[in-house]
Formats: structure tokens, C-alpha cells, sequence
């Protein structure tokens, strides 16, 4: 593929995914969204996720901002037919505006979102640091890492228009070298063309992406990939702290703390490339070994 040509798919990528995020409005409450014509198998969470909060910001005054999103995953999607969100308008205060959605397919939940929105004032102001990590300019695409490992690209990392450039390991990576292990997953990411400025475009792209590596940091934390793994993400929540632009560099730095039960851990903070902290995540997800390979899941040296 020339680069032209390269260039050209991406950019079709992007709107695909902007098509989808620009919900149809079918009653005063209530929207509808499709999937992507190309993609996994079962609708995927991070885009589900980022629609229900279109929805919700969708009956909020533009001069509030979502500050924060908490939701569950319920059932698992089905990309043949549309989803349906149904929001709750919950409350309108003088400075908060509250928000529930419910995504419906085949006459069931599969999602739930609660979400608040604040008009924006003035207030005491600190946050971590940035880590300190090489920039996007000196590392390769995780989709030309995949490319050197194996000779493709998989199909879901192919069409989607995140750009990732993983700091450290890929989990594969670690399955093959014990010593790549890492409880730590710092990863540079950006939507791959231009966005619109509205600041709600912004965050529902960030909600997207946030959802593609977290569960990956626990792989990596036991040296494992996805082969003889089930995953899915059971709950996400999110917290938009200051504005930030999705298709601009980002570092997405992400950690998982715990792994018990079939359930995995994962949180991350989430950093503009002048270290502005912009935004936290936490998610937990199911991790259930279906098979009787790998060793011991200690850390090199702990």
C-alpha cells in the first residue's frame, strides 16, 4: 500500500468512527447508534461506551463538561443491529448536571452509564506528575511492531483509528520473555486525523481509546497474551480533568494494581505531551485462563 493510499484508508477509518458516534436522535431521550462495518465480532466497549456519553451530552447544555462517567458492562453487543440509549435526565442543578443512559439491543440492557457534567469555575489546582518516558517521534506503531512479530496486522488494531505507540513491552512480548514483565504500561496514543473542536468530540474519542490497552497492563503483569485468555470489560470509570485535544499526543500511563478471582485491575493516568494531567481511568475485567499453559506469574525479581 503506497503511503497516499495508507493515508486515505486511515482517513476513512476516522469517519467511519465519527459516523458512528454521531447518534440518530429517534425521540426526545432517545438515540440510536450503529456499529462499524468493519470490526470484532461482538460490539466493542470502549465504543459503546463513547456512544452512551454522546447521548448524555446530547441533552446538556454545551457550557457544561463531563467530568465524570461511570458504567457497566452488562451483556455482550451485538454488531448486526443497531443499539439503542435511552437517557434518564436525573437532575439539573445550578452547577451539575446529572445523566443515566441505558444501551438496548434485542429488548435488554447491555450497558448502563451514569455521567455528571459541572459548569466550569474556578478552584485549587495540583496534579502528579507525568512520567518520564521517550516521545512518540522515537518509537514505532504498535501496529508496526505486530507487523515485524508476525507478519499482519490483526484486524481490529488494522481498521481502528487510534494511533498506539506502546512505550514498553507488548504483551506477547512478555509471554516470550519472562524478563519483559512489567507491572506498568505507558502508552502514547492519538486519533489518527483531524477532529472537530467541540470538547465533547474530544473526550467521547478519549472514552473510545481508553478502553483498548488497560486490560492489556494485567497481561503484562503475568507475562500472557491473549491466546488462552477470555477477557471483557466488566466496569470503566472515568474522570476529565482539565481540556485536552484527542488528536494530539496523549500518554495514556497505565498500571494494574490487582489480579484475584477472574478479575483484573487496571487504572491509568492520562497526560497531554507537556504533562498536563487531563484525565484517570480505572477499569476492571474479567481475565479467566481457559487454558493450563504459563508458569509462575511473579514478577523478574520480586
Amino acid at each position: 500500500m503506497t503511503e497516499s493510499a495508507d493515508e486515505q484508508t486511515r482517513g476513512q477509518s476516522l469517519e467511519g468512527l465519527l459516523a458512528v458516534l454521531d447518534l440518530e436522535q429517534i425521540e426526545v431521550n432517545i438515540f440510536r447508534g450503529s456499529s462499524p462495518a468493519e470490526g470484532p465480532q461482538r460490539v466493542f466497549g470502549g465504543l459503546v461506551a463513547g456512544q452512551a456519553l454522546v447521548a448524555a451530552g446530547r441533552t446538556v447544555p454545551t457550557e457544561r463538561h463531563v467530568h465524570s462517567l461511570h458504567a457497566y458492562f452488562i451483556r455482550p453487543g451485538d454488531p448486526e443491529v443497531p443499539i439503542v440509549y435511552e437517557v434518564d435526565r436525573v437532575r439539573d442543578g445550578r452547577s451539575f448536571t446529572t445523566r443515566r443512559v441505558v444501551a438496548v439491543q434485542h429488548g435488554k440492557p447491555i450497558f448502563t452509564l451514569s455521567a455528571s457534567f459541572h459548569k466550569e469555575e474556578p478552584g485549587l489546582d495540583h496534579q502528579i506528575p507525568m512520567p518520564d518516558v521517550p516521545p512518540p517521534e522515537d518509537l514505532p506503531s504498535a501496529r508496526e511492531r505486530l507487523q515485524a512479530a508476525f507478519g499482519k496486522v490483526p484486524g481490529f488494531v488494522r481498521w481502528h483509528p487510534i494511533e498506539l505507540r506502546p512505550v514498553g513491552p507488548l504483551s506477547f512480548e512478555a509471554e516470550r520473555d519472562p524478563r519483559l514483565r512489567t507491572a506498568s504500561n505507558p502508552v502514547w496514543l492519538k486519533v489518527d486525523g483531524k477532529l472537530p473542536d467541540d470538547r465533547l468530540t474530544q473526550v467521547c474519542l478519549m472514552t473510545y481509546a481508553s478502553d483498548m490497552t488497560l486490560l492489556d497492563t494485567v497481561l503484562l503483569r503475568h507475562g500472557r497474551s491473549f491466546a488462552g485468555i477470555s477477557m471483557a470489560s466488566l466496569d470503566h470509570a472515568m474522570w476529565f480533568h482539565r481540556p485536552f485535544r484527542a488528536d494530539e499526543w496523549l500518554l495514556y500511563a497505565q498500571e494494574a494494581p490487582s489480579a484475584q478471582g477472574a478479575r483484573g485491575l487496571a487504572r491509568g493516568l492520562v497526560y497531554t505531551r507537556d504533562g498536563r494531567l487531563v484525565c484517570s481511568v480505572v477499569q476492571e475485567g474479567l481475565i479467566r485462563v481457559v487454558d493450563a499453559e504459563g508458569g509462575s506469574d511473579a514478577l523478574p525479581g520480586s
